[in-house]
């Protein structure tokens, strides 16, 4: 019973994702069928990359299979985000879209970060999220998302989601671009590379010079 109703969760958030995808696409339109991305190329691309030739695309080029698999959550923040971007899946070059998994273990945050270049719709597939974003007016608007339910995240906006439940959790999150691209502040902040001075940071969080230290030291930074 609970994997024909993953199923059905799964067939009515494909169907939602079509409508919202359709309706708010945030790359340029293509202009020819398809542009199956050819990742070895070495010359500058502007806004979507060099396009194989046709006679050498297949089908595989617009296959992926990674959002069925589930990923590892042993880390610090006891999250794994599997990325269905257009770096993973060639075929979603100047198409506008892709798609994310998200395994939560218990407790595991996906932390504060936000996405540039698109907007995010969050659909819990199993689980309880707490799920979150802060405007440009400092305002936070959060929500706790059950299994079946889904919350939007605008573009560029600062957000977050966390496992509230009592076991582990999963999330699929769909974008209006091919690649989002994705700053996550915690390792932005304190993993940057070369590092933003201890001093800055200090006095941005108002804490001890010590205290960034070894926040740093977390992320394997100093």
């Amino acid at each position: 019973m609970a994997s024909l109703s993953i199923a059905r969760s799964l067939f009515f958030l494909i169907l939602s994702f079509a409508v919202f995808l359709h309706s708010c696409q945030a790359d340029p339109d293509p202009l020819q069928d398809f542009c199956v991305a050819d990742l070895t190329a070495q010359n500058i691309s502007v806004n979507g990359f060099t396009c194989k030739p046709p006679s050498t695309v297949t089908s595989n080029d617009f296959f992926f299979a990674g959002l069925g698999k589930e990923g590892g959550t042993g880390n610090i923040f006891g999250v794994n985000v599997t990325q269905g971007n257009v770096l993973s899946f060639p075929g979603l070059n100047t198409l506008g879209v892709s798609m994310n998994r998200v395994d939560f273990a218990p407790g595991g945050i996906n932390p504060p970060h936000s996405h540039p270049r698109a907007t995010e719709l969050v659909h819990v597939v199993e689980g309880t999220l707490l799920v979150g974003f802060v405007t440009t007016g400092n305002v936070l608007f959060s929500k706790v998302v059950n299994a079946g339910e889904s919350f939007v995240i605008p573009k560029g906006l600062i957000h977050f989601q966390q496992n509230v439940g009592e076991g582990k959790a999963l999330a699929i999150t769909a974008f209006d671009s091919q690649l989002p691209g994705v700053l996550i502040m915690p390792v932005a902040l304190f993993a940057s590379n070369p590092s933003i001075p201890n001093q800055v940071l200090a006095k941005a969080f108002q804490v001890d010079y010590q205290i960034v230290k070894n926040i740093k030291s977390k992320f394997g930074s100093s």
